[in-house]
């Protein structure tokens, strides 16, 4: 699987804000993890673009 392939959490999508009354604990867990690597991928993906727009404004800064 290529790492921005998008994965399938046991066939449960994660909603925001969703009931999670009728999940284990194994469950709940297995979800926080997931939503941590989102979260570590997201972050990821802002620092690139923010050194992106930093060497973007420092150019033109130069010019």
């Amino acid at each position: 699987m290529e790492p921005d392939e998008p994965q399938a959490l046991k066939s449960q999508e994660i909603v925001v804000g969703g009931d999670l009354s009728n999940l284990s604990i194994d469950e709940l867990q297995v979800r926080i993890a997931a939503l941590r690597d989102e979260i570590t991928r997201h972050e990821a993906a802002v620092a690139g673009k923010q050194s992106s727009l930093n060497a973007a404004e420092g150019f033109f800064k130069s010019t």
